[in-house]
């Protein structure tokens, strides 16, 4: 098996393929630019690079999604395509052939993108298959933090981690390698890359100690958070001069412009469905629920909207007329028509939400919004339950799309709901909401488990 050690030589690999393929490529689109051509080269390779470097182009890990990766190639590929144009306004020339420019920087982004999903999907399939690339981890504290960690590491066989052991002043069991003090031994015998702390079990000197021995035998040292927390993930270190604080990043949707982003696409995939779907699919669904129940054909209740403030949230009604609305749907539900049955298993019965979000009341992608029920319960036994309300609730979510949808039978499931949605609020991307449509599509036809 080939340890790590050849992980610093894939950063500068991925560097300067893609650099030989910009240069080719201008060499093949561009070389009708003959005077300029050695000129606009050097321009571009500074460009790239100094562009890499602001976008973070190149720092991609084992544990970096697909989803991220795509998000770093559209910002740095858009980005490199107006210098690109910004060019020929600098140098006051002429662009001889729009087309071939257009060539020029498709097949860049073509190659680009090609050649990065390459090096990743193998480097993975690597991993797996040879078990090479591979780093040798040790996780001190022994806590269900901890465990769920090693869990991670033994089921993600592609992020290339190979778990050696714990090691704890506090728990003697068969997994336990041995106490704190005798890390940094096994730490050099055993040639261990990366220590995992799980701050709760470690006194302020141990910890000290342990950080100044990583420092020194540059090893990578990296801390657990405690488990019984919701947490944000988003932080940053800002100095005082000299003096580091720690802080919480602003998400993303709390920047104007991303907000203005995600509401743009909002009317935007709102009114297609309006237009193209639901206008002729209101009247086949009316007459079926017309057919089979005395009522209205549409199902209003009131939500916790944005910032609690409340909304009427639509739907086709799919229960006979009951005056138990503020009950959360069971298996086997008496309460649901035949009809009814049919729009809540394909999720149909949330359509008319889209109105919701062209009236900006909603957004197609964000955490559900609960039962005024729910919202009062679990704000008192959740801690940051509140966070959700700060931004739009959604027809879709990425807690549905990873099956909490539905009945809540535990407050680990309503736990669970909450981390989901605390994890997209804090990473979200336009590339990540086009994800969960695509998921919240697909598990229309494959059908989930509590879609009732």
């Amino acid at each position: 098996m080939t340890k790590g050690r050849y992980s610093k030589y894939i950063r500068p690999i991925s560097i300067t393929t893609d650099c030989v393929l910009l240069v080719v490529l201008a060499n093949f689109f561009l070389k009708e630019f003959a005077i300029q051509l050695p000129y606009f080269i050097i321009y571009q390779l500074i460009s790239w690079c100094v562009l890499a470097y602001f976008t973070k182009f190149y720092e991609v890990y084992r544990f970096t999604k697909p989803v991220e990766i795509m998000g770093m190639l559209f910002k740095q590929l858009f980005l490199f395509s107006l210098f690109v144009i910004a060019f020929f306004s600098i140098t006051r020339e002429i662009i001889f052939s729009f087309r071939l420019l257009l060539y020029f920087i498709g097949f860049s982004f073509i190659g680009i993108t090609f050649f990065k999903g390459l090096l990743f999907y193998y480097l993975k399939k690597y991993r797996i298959v040879l078990g090479g690339n591979y780093r040798n981890v040790i996780i001190v504290g022994y806590t269900d933090s901890s465990k769920n960690l090693q869990n991670l590491f033994q089921t993600r066989l592609d992020y290339g981690y190979y778990f050696k052991g714990y090691f704890s002043d506090k728990i003697k069991n068969e997994q336990i390698k041995g106490d704190v003090s005798q890390i940094q031994d096994f730490v050099l015998d055993n040639k261990i890359d990366d220590i995992y702390c799980a701050l709760e079990e470690l006194s302020n000197d141990q910890l000290k100690e342990l950080v100044e021995f990583a420092d020194y035998y540059k090893k990578t040292i990296k801390f657990i958070p405690e488990s019984n927390e919701i947490y944000a993930k988003n932080l940053k270190i800002d100095y005082y001069e000299f003096f580091p604080i720690l802080s919480l990043k602003r998400t993303p949707l709390n920047e104007p412009l991303l907000k203005f982003v995600k509401r743009l696409f909002d009317i935007f995939f709102s009114l297609l469905v309006i237009i193209f779907l639901l206008s002729w699919l209101i009247p086949i669904i009316a007459i079926l629920i017309k057919l089979e129940s005395k009522g209205p054909i549409f199902f209003k209740q009131g939500r916790p909207g944005l910032d609690e403030k409340e909304f009427f949230c639509y739907k086709f009604r799919s229960m006979e007329i009951n005056d138990k609305t503020e009950e959360s749907v069971v298996k086997n539900d008496p309460r649901i028509t035949k009809t009814g049955n049919f729009l809540r298993r394909t999720s149909f019965d949330e359509m008319p939400q889209f109105f919701n979000v062209f009236l900006g009341e909603m957004s197609i992608v964000g955490p559900r919004p609960h039962l005024w029920s729910h919202n009062n319960e679990y704000q008192t036994k959740i801690r940051k339950y509140n966070l959700r309300l700060h931004i739009k609730p959604g027809i879709t979510g990425l807690a549905q799309v990873k099956g909490f949808r539905g009945e809540i039978e535990t407050d680990d499931e309503m736990v669970n709901r909450i981390k989901y949605d605390l994890f997209y609020i804090e990473n979200w991307s336009l590339l990540l909401d086009i994800k969960i449509i695509v998921l919240t599509v697909i598990n229309v036809f494959k059908g989930q488990e509590k879609a009732y």
